[in-house]
């Protein structure tokens, strides 16, 4: 007779949930749809990004946040580009 082994460990992994991966792309489809968040976006990302849209704020990265507070944008299509790019240079 072939009996069953399982074998049973004593110890728990804990598990930090990653951020949000859609939270810069939350911050331009607010921008996208109220001209008032747009507005303050690009004059004041750093207060934009800490009121966050309708009562729900955003889940960015320290560096993801920093990025858009970084950057001095005319319109949200620019930002997007420098943003973009940024990005793009860290790969």
């Amino acid at each position: 007779m072939i009996s069953s082994f399982a074998y049973q460990s004593k110890f728990s992994v804990k598990v930090t949930p990653p951020k949000d991966p859609n939270g810069l792309s939350r911050v331009f489809a607010a921008a996208v749809v109220s001209q008032q968040f747009c507005d303050m976006l690009l004059k004041d990302p750093q207060e934009a990004l800490q009121h966050g849209y309708l009562g729900e704020s955003f889940t960015l990265s320290k560096e993801e946040r920093e990025l858009i507070a970084s950057i001095r944008a005319d319109s949200l299509p620019d930002l997007a580009r420098q943003v973009y790019q940024s990005l793009a240079s860290q790969c």
